[in-house]
């Protein structure tokens, strides 16, 4: 075949000796690495073969590069090149910025041939990614690997070989950022979702993989335009969902200012257009407002004694626009489109500078936050402010020091997170560990990639409240955030135990939302589970993945233990026991239906995926002796109705100890349980394979709902009264409603707890003996909708 059409856009005339040798050497790297053919977009170029000298590989003979002429670097490539070493050589040693530019030419002959959908040269990517890295000031390793980041995903580069040229911590850095491409997925979004993971867990790891990712996504947002505007759409929604919150969450305000503001122009173009230009017209009216404000601020703190920066600053598009929305303004509505900064040398300065400027312009009551006293939980601190300015205009105001407001620009990328754990850490660091460690229990607690993505979505909610332990520790939550988050924040034992909570000393359901200040004590039982309706109202990623965990595991394991029980009941009339079944048989019958274990053949048996008795011929006829064995009664399976999810007490008849039960496989609920005369089982008459026979136990141990209707005269004190009758009959309440008719007589359901029937029937006698009860009866089903 020739290359022309082989590799579809590239021509062999057009490429010369050199050209060709590079496709040469991308067949024979990507036939090393068992691959069909070098991607047809981007040559994928051996560095080895390129240019052996700076490499340090070996080169047979025949393929010495004598003929091949060094290319010049373009002359912006180098002047960006030479702007960056003189950047870095401000804060690194000598060795290291040469490590550096090793590293920049081991990435442009890895690169060379390629071009961006721009046209530019593709190596500028890698060194726009490094400038921006470099201009927070990160060490050697993660500039060397922003340099890299690339070759493992679109060159024939190894690990192996980036780890034996620039050291292991570089080779591990470049392949956390690399994508998962050769990989197959069901789906686009199963493979966004595991890259996701992938690049979370590195972050995890070490902290700088997310940090090069961030500079990665910027650089790309800032030249999208050459970019299809359905990929433009969904590369700008994705940064909005994850990088955004990330970024905010990391501390790293100026870039998420910025991916916010390329993400809105690239979502919504022509709205972005005409804010833009409204806010360009509105800078030359609202500049002597600007100025006499900013003229005043500096008059006023030089009065106080305090050495201050005065700053004005614009306020983000996407930040106008999103008020815009939410109060239904137009632009010229929106009168703070300016914020202020002022800049102090110390923490006492801050709230001397806050009293002075309160003296100057009045406050505005309830927009005072304090975050130095009580930080943010990226390490963000300030006072915040809100002020009427000249002509009745708003003015926001943050107050700060100079090392806050370099923490608050570069979060993370401020501080070392790589050094040993010697108690030198600062709080800042300490915090985003813990939130770093909260992603591996996330990830240990997901069932597959995207439902660790959705935890992580939800943790990353920018609002916060700030609540407090009954021993002062102040925890940080997202808004909304009930009772239950706190407690599975305090530990996931006490998430999993909790059953009250106190807030504020008073006693409250757990499904409160907390506010700010709030002090919050969590009663727990030893022997109490997560209950599956605090899935709807939990709003943290750690409460939810516990949760769903703890269900999880505990349908499993009373699935696995309901399954040995109904196998063991269809083996009886084989006169077989579950012990003789020997391992040949298992391994046959997993063989066979393509099940990776018998603990999951006894899963799908619990959950009504499979029926036993189906299974159990099966396993006997592996044996040899299923035309052998002999039929006889096996015996009913016992039910104590409190085996958990596996086994089931049915809503629509409500059985309770004493009535005659029957049990009924439904796939993957597991064993349901009626009482003989329910509906639900007589309409179900064809599927008899699929009745168990059960019996309870004789002493159960536990109470049962069950519903009763009473019909009384309507009169006054008679719920009372009935309520009384059957508290005397040591039975609890759950729930009451009532009909709402206006007649002589009235209907009243109740939910009760009971043991059995001859409980039940005590309750029923001494609700019959309240003289305005004209009829009582037990009621089958749900209670009505309609309340007292």
């Amino acid at each position: 075949m020739p290359l022309g059409r082989r590799y579809g856009r590239v021509s062999l005339s057009r490429w010369g000796w050199r050209h060709a040798m590079r496709v040469l050497s991308a067949v024979l790297c990507r036939h090393r690495r068992g691959a069909q053919a070098p991607r047809p977009d981007r040559a994928c170029v051996c560095v080895g073969l390129l240019n052996p000298s700076r490499v340090g590989l070996d080169m047979p003979a025949s393929v010495q590069p004598e003929a091949m002429p060094e290319r010049a670097p373009d002359d912006a490539i180098a002047a960006e090149l030479q702007r960056l070493l003189g950047e870095v050589a401000a804060y690194l040693k000598p060795e290291e910025v040469a490590r550096v530019e090793a590293a920049f030419e081991f990435a442009a002959a890895a690169h060379a041939g390629q071009t961006r959908v721009s046209g530019d040269a593709y190596i500028s990517h890698p060194l726009a990614v490094c400038g921006i890295l470099a201009g927070w000031h990160l060490d050697a390793q993660a500039l060397m690997a922003a340099l890299l980041h690339d070759v493992m995903e679109d060159t024939c580069v190894t690990k192996q070989e980036l780890g034996e040229r620039f050291g292991r911590t570089v080779a591990e850095l470049v392949e956390g950022v690399s994508k998962l491409d050769k990989i197959e997925f069901r789906s686009q979004a199963d493979a966004q979702a595991e890259n996701f993971r992938r690049l979370l867990m590195a972050m995890a790891h070490d902290v700088r993989v997310m940090l090069i990712k961030m500079a990665d996504r910027l650089h790309n947002l800032r030249t999208l335009d050459f970019v299809r505007a359905d990929k433009r759409r969904r590369i700008a929604r994705e940064t909005t969902e994850i990088y955004v919150p990330i970024a905010i969450r990391l501390g790293l305000s100026s870039v998420s200012r910025e991916l916010k503001d390329l993400c809105f122009r690239h979502l919504y173009p022509l709205r972005y257009r005409v804010l833009d230009k409204a806010i360009r017209a509105a800078r030359g009216n609202r500049r002597e407002v600007v100025g006499r404000i900013v003229s005043d601020l500096r008059g006023c703190l030089a009065d106080s004694g305090l050495d201050a920066e005065v700053l004005g600053r614009e306020k983000s598009l996407v930040s106008i626009y999103r008020k815009m929305q939410e109060k239904r303004l137009t632009f010229s509505q929106v009168l703070d489109i300016y914020g202020f900064r002022v800049l102090v040398r110390d923490v006492a300065s801050c709230y001397v500078a806050l009293g002075a400027l309160h003296r100057l312009y009045k406050p505005v009551p309830g927009k005072f936050k304090d975050y130095i006293a009580i930080p943010k939980a990226n390490g963000y601190q300030s006072l915040h402010t809100t002020l009427i300015g000249p002509f009745g205009t708003p003015v926001e105001m943050q107050i700060r020091t100079f090392e806050m407001n370099h923490i608050a620009e570069c979060g993370v990328a401020s501080h070392w997170l790589y050094k040993d754990s010697d108690g030198t850490l600062s709080e800042l660091e300490q915090n985003t560990r813990r939130w770093l460690q909260s992603l591996v229990e996330l990830q240990r607690t997901a069932a597959d990639s995207g439902e660790f993505l959705e935890h992580v979505k939800i943790d990353l909610f920018p609002d916060e409240v700030y609540v407090f332990s009954p021993k002062g520790k102040i925890f940080v939550l997202p808004r909304g955030a009930t009772a239950v988050d706190f407690a599975y924040a305090v530990h996931t034992d006490i998430g999993n135990r909790c059953v009250a909570c106190r807030i504020n000393h008073d006693l409250m359901p757990l499904r409160t939302e907390l506010r700010n200040g709030d002090q919050v004590e969590i009663v727990t039982a030893a022997h109490d589970n997560p209950n599956p309706a605090w899935l709807s109202y939990v709003k943290t990623g750690k409460a939810r993945a516990e949760i769903r965990h703890f269900l999880k595991t505990a349908q499993q394991e009373e699935s696995v233990a309901l399954g040995e029980r109904l196998l063991a009941h269809a083996l009886r009339p084989l006169n077989i026991a579950p012990a003789q079944i020997d391992e040949n048989a298992w391994a046959r019958f997993m063989f066979d239906t393509g099940t990776r274990s018998r603990r999951e053949v006894l899963t799908d048996i619990g959950l009504g995926k499979r029926l036993a008795a189906i299974v159990a011929r099966s396993l006997v006829a592996n044996m040899g002796q299923g035309a052998a064995a002999e039929a006889r009664s096996g015996g009913a399976l016992m039910i104590r109705g409190s085996e958990g999810v596996a086994v089931q007490l049915a809503r629509c008849c409500r059985p309770i100890p004493g009535d005659p039960i029957l049990g009924i496989l439904k796939k993957g609920q597991g064993l349901q349980i009626h009482t003989h005369d329910c509906p639900t089982i007589i309409k179900q008459r064809s599927e008899r394979d699929k009745w168990i026979d059960v019996e309870w136990e004789l002493d159960p141990g536990r109470l049962y709902d069950v519903a009763i209707r009473v019909v009384t005269s309507n009169r006054t004190g008679v719920l009372a009264r009935v309520a009384a009758a059957i508290a005397e009959a040591n039975s609890n309440i759950q729930n009451v409603t009532m009909d709402d008719e206006r007649g002589m007589y009235t209907s009243i359901y109740f939910m009760l707890q009971v043991s059995d029937r001859v409980h039940l029937a005590r309750v029923l006698r001494g609700v019959r003996r309240v003289p305005e009860v004209v009829r009582i009866n037990r009621y089958k089903g749900d209670l009505p909708s309609r309340g007292a």
